[in-house]
C-alpha cells in the first residue's frame, strides 16, 4: 500500500503478481490515457531490465516498480527527477533501515548503496504522447537477496535491517516521492535537491574513473554542477559529464552514459 502522504497527493497503485516489466506496464498505462501519479509494482518480472536494455534478476521479494508521471517537467528538466528519484529512496531506505550517509550513499547518477554495496538501481524514460511529456521511473530495490557473482558488490535491505520488506518500503518510498518531487516542482527546487543529494553522494572528493565512449578518464569528484551533471577534476581540467560507467578503484560501481 502506499504511504498516507503519497494517497492524499492523489498517486495511485496497481500491483501485479507477475509481469513481462513494470516499465513496460507503465508505458502501456500511458497508451491507454492514464492521467499519471500511478505507481506499478509487481511481485516478479520476467523481463526486467536496467540502463542501456541491461537485464535485471527479479527473485521474488525485492521491489519492482514504476511511477507514471504525466507532464511532471519540460524535457529539458526530466534529468534531475533521477537526482529526486534518488534521494526518495535514500530516504526511504533510511526510514526502513535506519542507516544513515555516508553508510547509505547515492552513486551519481542513479544507485543507492549500503557500505559500497550496490542496493538498487533507477531507470528514468521519457516520451512525448498525445501532446505531453511523460516520464516513468523503475525502481529495483534487493530488499530480500541481492545476485551473487556481479562485476561489483551486492548487498540487500534485509542484511541491513531484519523487518525491511516490500510493503514497508513501498509506503515509505512513495510518501518520500511525494514530498521531495513537490520541493523540487517549487521555482528554483534544484538547488535545495542537488544540495541534499551532494551531502548523501558517494566517492565525493574521492579519485574515481569514468568509461566514456572515447575512453576512460580518472579524476577527483568534485560534485554536481547546476544542472546536475558530474564535475570531474581532470589532468587536462575540468569536465563536465553527463553520463558513463564509474568506477572506485578496480571495481564498476554502477552505469551511466555520456551524452
Amino acid at each position: 500500500m502506499l504511504g498516507e502522504g503519497a494517497r492524499a497527493a492523489g498517486y495511485r497503485l496497481i500491483v501485479r503478481d507477475e509481469v513481462a516489466s513494470t516499465m513496460e506496464e507503465a508505458r502501456r498505462a500511458l497508451g491507454e490515457g492514464d492521467p499519471g501519479r500511478l505507481w506499478i509494482v509487481a511481485r516478479s518480472q520476467n523481463a526486467g531490465r536496467g540502463r542501456h536494455g541491461r537485464h535485471w534478476g527479479s527473485p521474488p521479494g525485492n521491489l519492482y516498480a514504476s511511477l507514471l508521471l504525466s507532464a511532471p517537467c519540460e524535457p529539458a528538466l526530466a534529468p534531475q527527477l533521477g537526482f529526486v528519484a534518488g534521494l526518495a529512496l535514500h530516504d526511504a531506505a533510511a526510514a526502513v533501515t535506519g542507516l544513515t550517509a555516508p553508510t547509505l550513499a547515492l552513486k551519481w547518477p542513479n544507485d543507492l548503496l549500503i557500505g559500497g554495496a550496490k542496493t538498487s538501481g533507477l531507470l528514468l524514460e521519457g516520451e512525448n504522447r498525445a501532446g505531453r511529456f511523460n516520464v516513468v521511473i523503475g525502481f529495483g530495490v534487493n530488499i530480500a537477496s541481492s545476485p551473487e557473482g556481479t562485476p561489483y558488490p551486492a548487498t540487500h535491505l534485509a542484511a541491513h535491517a531484519a523487518d525491511a520488506t516490500v510493503e514497508r518500503l513501498l509506503a515509505a518510498l512513495s510518501d518520500a516521492w511525494h514530498r521531495r518531487f513537490s520541493a523540487w516542482s517549487l521555482p528554483g527546487g534544484f538547488g535545495p535537491t542537488r544540495a541534499a543529494w551532494l551531502e548523501r553522494a558517494a566517492y565525493l572528493g574521492e579519485t574515481i574513473t569514468m568509461r566514456l565512449p572515447d575512453g576512460p578518464v580518472s579524476g577527483r569528484f568534485l560534485g554536481l554542477d547546476a544542472s546536475g551533471r558530474l564535475e570531474l577534476e581532470t589532468a587536462g581540467g575540468r569536465r563536465l559529464i553527463d553520463a558513463g560507467d564509474l568506477y572506485f578503484g578496480s571495481t564498476s560501481v554502477g552505469t551511466v552514459t555520456e551524452s
